[in-house]
């Protein structure tokens, strides 16, 4: 059975989550989507709706998005082989 490469599959978690919350962060200045606008500032420390709110909370999401998908891979990985042998 093929295992995954934990690196790749953070990394596009990574840039996935930081142009999402790029695109919500212009979209709530714009004045679309401000309720989850306000539900991501709630949830993420360093989002806000101003410039440096919205590379903060793209650092903190490409971050927390990285090391969630890494774990995922290497614990797949894990069990993949666990179960060949």
């Amino acid at each position: 059975m093929k295992t995954l490469n934990a690196l790749a599959l953070g990394y596009a978690g990574a840039i996935v989550s930081a142009a999402c919350m790029l695109l919500l962060g212009i979209l709530m200045n714009l004045g679309l989507y401000t309720g989850a606008g306000m539900m991501m500032r709630e949830w993420h420390m360093f989002f806000s709706p101003s410039f440096g709110g919205i590379l903060g909370g793209m650092v903190e999401a490409a971050i927390i998005s990285f090391v969630i998908l890494y774990a995922f891979a290497l614990v797949y990985n894990w069990l993949v082989t666990r179960k060949e042998n």
